[in-house]
């Protein structure tokens, strides 16, 4: 078979063929918290590049600490062994976490991989524990934990599972909102469930946990035993008001995973954050846990863990955030008048807008429309089941606010028109 010298090289992730390569969508450089695309206009972001550029594109002293780094050490492996970037990295996160509960950092590159390794950890840990029949890991239908073989069975909405072989024999979904079917499913299979992996806010759509779910979670894990783990891959590092969502819960999570905001997305990091009490079966044991990857943890990814730490704290990005968020409560609540929003959910800098026309919740491939209309307008966000989420950078200033808000009203309004009058909201 011959080849086409005029294919586009770049095989664009989860876009069809037929799509690739719009100059509309072609980012060429970024500044603070707008995006330069080929088609020649600057576009607000408040996607914060994908839940993980909280303190805007660009910031010179992750730059700096990154690209020391890269001279100093270039690389260093965490294959049976370990560096000094990798350990100073791991106690600063320690130390953000809670010490006094968690123990241990195991780096990765992705959320992706770091849900995986976490359900081979609870497996792991129950096996030590001599308890085989602890294999099965409990999800929230509606979530999303990634899209590697293991969490791609993880995540509890369908994104072709079965088209894909995915082995979800071993796993199982329950509802966010009601614990009941949670309640169920250990009545009947309690003995089996290792692990329940919860985000705190579904990324999906924005949808926190309700505190009815928390408090069930910590009375059930003390009745069953199971392990509990946070996802907070797009919650952590001040995204919904607190540095990690689970800080506010009523008990700490026995594993928490953070990624999104780790090095201000200029770097393929990871953290799987593992309690004290997780960290005991193994040193018992003197178990090695069966995983790694060739990239995680290297020194100009530590370096890059260490800088935006030091930034989230020297910019005041938690304080800075909830005068951002309390903007973002005026602009929704502005927005609610608005003849396609049925309502808002969301915490802090973590926000989606339901669609609906027709009195019906507008559908995929209308949400996705409404999202062109919308970066035409100038403006960057992400589409969920019949919403639109926004998760702008911590660091907004109140021109960046007025810009979004200019580009939703804009878009809205031009999505209003075809979708109110020209009858296709089903599109």
């Amino acid at each position: 078979m011959g080849t086409d010298s005029a294919r586009y090289p770049l095989w664009e992730l989860l876009e069809r063929p037929s799509t690739f390569g719009r100059a509309s969508h072609s980012a060429v450089r970024a500044e603070g918290t707008r995006v330069f695309f080929a088609d020649g206009q600057w576009r607000q972001c408040a996607t914060s590049g994908l839940w993980n550029v909280n303190l805007g594109y660009g910031n010179p002293r992750i730059a700096d600490a990154v690209r020391d780094a890269l001279i100093e050490t270039s690389y260093f492996s965490l294959f049976r062994t370990g560096h000094e970037p990798a350990v100073a990295a791991s106690r600063a996160l320690l130390d953000l976490c809670g010490p006094e509960h968690f123990g241990r950092v195991i780096h990765s590159t992705s959320g992706s991989a770091a849900n995986d390794l976490t359900m081979k950890l609870a497996r792991q840990y129950w096996a030590l524990k001599r308890q085989f029949r602890r294999r099965v890991i409990v999800g929230l239908k509606g979530s999303y934990h990634g899209l590697t073989y293991g969490s791609h069975g993880l995540t509890g909405m369908s994104l072709g599972q079965s088209y894909y072989s995915v082995d979800q024999r071993l796993i199982r979904h329950v509802s966010h909102e009601d614990p009941a079917e949670l309640e169920e499913l250990l009545r009947t299979e309690g003995e089996s469930i290792a692990a329940v992996v919860v985000e705190p806010v579904l990324g999906t759509g924005a949808l926190p946990l309700p505190d009815t779910m928390l408090a069930a979670l910590s009375r059930l894990r003390r009745e069953y035993g199971f392990l509990l783990v946070a996802d907070e891959v797009a919650t952590g590092f001040g995204r919904t008001g607190s540095y990690f969502a689970s800080h506010d819960w009523p008990e700490r999570p026995d594993v928490m995973l953070a990624s999104k905001g780790l090095t201000n997305g200029t770097c393929a990091a990871a953290a799987v954050i593992v309690s004290h009490a997780v960290c005991d079966v193994f040193d018992r044991s003197d178990a090695a846990l069966t995983h790694a990857e060739t990239q995680a943890g290297a020194p100009p990814t530590c370096a890059a863990i260490l800088a935006t730490i030091e930034e989230m704290a020297r910019l005041d990005a938690i304080g800075q955030a909830t005068r951002v968020s309390a903007g973002l409560d005026g602009l929704l609540a502005e927005l609610a008048a608005h003849p396609l929003v049925a309502d808002d959910n969301g915490l802090g800098c973590f926000r989606a807008l339901r669609l609906h026309a027709g009195g019906a919740d507008l559908p995929e491939g209308a949400v996705k429309r409404v999202v062109e209309e919308i970066r035409e307008a100038g403006a960057l966000v992400s589409a969920g089941p019949s919403r639109i989420q926004l998760a702008p950078a911590l660091v907004y200033r109140d021109e960046d606010l007025e810009l979004l808000a200019t580009a939703l009203r804009t878009g809205l309004d031009r999505a209003a028109e075809w979708l109110l009058t020209d009858g296709t909201a089903g599109a």
